[in-house]
């Protein structure tokens, strides 16, 4: 089995809110729910872009 590192550090995130934020356990399970459920329609390219746009922005990386 295969585990990216994107959903091992979501899962830390996770349980970090649930821990220390006291967000409640069944807000997490149904966003991470809508990003799945996201990731499958036409919107998903564009998010994957905007969220890379701004992953280089932070890093200070030009191509």
């Amino acid at each position: 089995m295969t585990i990216s590192l994107p959903l091992v550090v979501l899962g830390f995130f996770a349980w970090g809110a649930v821990k220390f934020l006291g967000v409640r356990t069944w807000i997490v399970v149904v966003i991470a729910l809508f990003g799945f459920w996201l990731s499958q329609t036409f919107m998903a390219p564009a998010i994957e872009s905007g969220t890379r746009s701004g992953v280089d922005i932070i890093n200070g990386s030009h191509d």
